[in-house]
């Protein structure tokens, strides 16, 4: 592929992602609407749990009338403020009247038995909107500043009375007749659909669109519409099936349960919160990332979701409206009745086949994942890695999305605006935002004000914009001028210490260093390290602390424990100290991991243990191959028992040489003990 071609790619891809975030943004406001119009139907229907014929007269106008009137003011509102929301909703109502006398002249032609319902124009409205709003924003632009004083008034009431009802004729005419034969050829395809038993395959194109954030362009543009209409229709049962197409959470919490039992590193250790945010609190971004780190596995997410689709085929699962968010808690509150056994099976066995199928595939790739991650080539940070490993080298492009520090470079001032940008503004910018706010209030800056908003609504004001990695580009579009940072994980992503850096930076001013970034390792071993400075080290150790014979150069675990146990055993071996003591360092590790990052173990034993301390000594055993230690690779265990503090001084030496890549390439290397210890320097008595 060309770069013309990639660029022509992306550019395509931004398009449908602005696009279907522009249905978005006019259908999820007007969530609550929909669901009050689901809960009319489910209580007062002639189907419903307590029947009552004059209350179940609102649901018809609701849908007919109410629905896209709203979903038309709110996409004017977006385009032109309220001037173009009363223009698009006057708008609508033209082509619902059109479509009524249309549908009224086609049913005087055909007998008793072959009257078609209303059509209701959801899919007019997303035409309407912005037709109406832009065209009205374009006409008052052309005689702005060119008013009479005293007339503005006037004239911008008779513009907008006039333009409104020439846009309800283009509405009533045209509009009318286009949305009425798209709404016509849809219905037909979901029927053949359906008749012919290939509805599930529709999950080939949404569970990858899903991933991809163009979700919304199908969702509200196709689905929703369709759903709606089928779900005011006896003809249907008032309930959908396609209202579960994209909202069952089964796939993608499949997808997170199977990281949580076979995935690695932070992946493995973020999935289980994931799963819960996702299942629970409906925020179906959670699990994109996992998929995008290993794209093989949307193959999960396709048969999940065909089963989810199949299940519900079969056995009758429908809701009476639009779940949102995508919670199993929403989708049971929008079951129809009758259906909750098929909808909770096709969750249960959509998520199934997702694990099955994903955990065959994450335990395939294992070994060359781990292998990968010891190369430093496939980190969870973010799926701009992953891609990068891919490529097997760095990409200044994928670099430039991710918006580190540097940028700080070009913001003067402090940082006191802080914005969570996602494609709805709901969800994971929610959840994005709320981790943000707290960590900076931690931080000691609780005047730095932290939002969330859809890309759509953003302005130029703000200092930083957070935002997925697949978004960043749009963001970028919206606001030029701000610090970008790209995550890909909505709960603990580094990066979001990173903006807290950013923001201590710019408070500090201009002399203020620039953050250094330092592998995992140095949180971890650097505080051993400065205690070294600090504590009395033994001037003349009764015997050495690493010592040749406390060295193997090519270990034989290929565990974590057989790890632990073959390091401790060196150490009871030299007699520094005794074989309890062994038993206390699998303890330690069973309550606090002891890796520390680029590819090093340091196991130990519990302070409970101190007794069973002869003296001070380390042990080291390197592996030819990574063995796995609770997800992550790792090819140095060094073993420690400290008494007296005589052990600090070379774990310092052992901290600067981990943060050193070349020195430990150099350990890999090594063909002789001596080499080791030469490497981590003569601090032996």
């Amino acid at each position: 592929m060309t770069t013309t071609q990639a660029a022509q790619g992306s550019s395509a891809r931004v398009a449908v992602q602005k696009f279907g975030t522009f249905l978005s943004g006019m259908i999820m406001p007007n969530i609550p609407a929909l669901i009050a119009w689901g809960i009319f139907t489910m209580f007062f229907i002639s189907a419903g749990f307590t029947p009552n014929a004059d209350l179940s007269s609102i649901v018809g106008p609701m849908i007919h009338y109410l629905l896209p009137i709203l979903i038309a003011y709110t996409g004017g509102h977006m385009v032109y403020g309220v001037r173009g929301a009363v223009v698009a909703s006057i708008a609508t109502f033209g082509a619902i009247a059109g479509s009524d006398v249309l549908i009224a002249q086609f049913n005087a032609t055909q007998p008793e038995d072959n009257q078609l319902g209303q059509i209701h124009m959801f899919i007019g409205a997303m035409i309407m909107a912005p037709l109406a709003a832009y065209s009205m924003k374009w006409l008052d632009g052309l005689w702005e500043n060119k008013v009479k004083a005293g007339l503005e008034m006037l004239v911008n009431m008779f513009s907008a009375g006039i333009w409104a009802f020439v846009m309800a004729i283009v509405g009533f005419y045209p509009i009318a007749a286009l949305v009425n034969g798209v709404m016509s050829i849809l219905s037909n395809a979901v029927n053949w659909l359906v008749a012919n038993n290939l509805l599930p395959l529709t999950s080939i194109i949404i569970e990858p669109a899903k991933v991809f954030f163009l979700n919304n362009a199908i969702n509200h543009g196709v689905l929703t519409p369709l759903g709606l209409a089928q779900a005011a229709s006896p003809e249907y049962g008032n309930r959908s099936i396609l209202f579960l197409l994209e909202a069952n959470p089964g796939p993608g919490v499949g997808l997170l349960l199977a990281f949580t039992f076979f995935g690695i590193s932070a992946a493995k250790a973020s999935a289980p919160g994931a799963a819960f945010i996702h299942f629970v609190g409906g925020i179906h971004e959670v699990y994109f990332p996992y998929a995008l780190m290993k794209p093989i596995l949307i193959v999960a997410l396709i048969g999940g979701g065909m089963t989810g689709v199949a299940t519900n085929m079969v056995l009758g699962g429908a809701l009476r409206a639009p779940a949102a968010p995508g919670s199993i808690l929403a989708v049971l509150a929008q079951t129809a009745p009758g259906a909750y056994f098929a909808v909770i099976l096709s969750v249960v066995l959509s998520a199934t086949v997702t694990f099955v199928i994903a955990a065959v595939i994450l335990r395939a790739s294992r070994k060359s994942d781990l292998a990968a991650e010891a190369l430093g080539t496939d980190r969870f940070e973010s799926a701009i890695n992953q891609t990068e490993a891919n490529k097997g080298k760095a990409s200044g492009a994928l670099a430039g999305l991710r918006g580190d520090a540097s940028d700080l470079a070009s913001h003067t001032g402090p940082i006191r605006n802080i914005v969570f940008a996602c494609d709805a503004g709901m969800g994971s910018s929610a959840m994005g935002a709320s981790v943000l706010r707290n960590k900076i209030k931690k931080a000691g800056f609780p005047d730095v004000k932290v939002v969330n908003k859809a890309i759509a609504g953003l302005d130029d004001s703000f200092d930083v914009v957070v935002s997925h990695q697949d978004l960043i580009e749009r963001a970028r579009q919206k606001t030029p001028s701000a610090i970008h940072v790209s995550v890909d994980n909505f709960m603990a992503s580094p990066k979001y210490d990173e903006v807290v850096e950013m923001v201590k930076e710019a408070a500090a001013g201009p002399k203020a260093e620039a953050a250094t970034v330092v592998a995992p390792v140095a949180a971890a071993v650097a505080p051993v390290a400065v205690a070294a400075a600090a504590a009395p080290v033994a001037a003349a150790p009764s015997a050495e602390i690493l010592s040749l014979d406390s060295i193997v150069l090519a270990g034989d675990a290929k565990d974590r424990d057989s790890a632990i146990d073959e390091a401790g055993a060196l150490l009871v071996s030299t007699g520094a100290v005794d074989g309890g003591y062994v038993g206390s360092m699998h303890d330690r590790e069973k309550s606090v991991s002891t890796y520390m990052g680029n590819l090093l173990a340091i196991p130990h034993g519990t302070n409970e243990a101190k007794s069973l301390i002869k003296r001070s000594a380390i042990s080291v055993v390197r592996y030819p191959e990574s063995i796995e230690w609770n997800g992550n690779p790792v090819r140095f265990v060094i073993g420690i028992a400290g008494a007296n503090n005589e052990h600090l001084e070379l774990l310092s030496k052992i901290a600067e040489v981990f943060l050193d890549s070349e020195a430990v390439a150099k350990l890999e290397r090594a063909t002789t003990k001596q080499e080791i210890v030469d490497t981590f320097g003569r601090v032996n008595g």
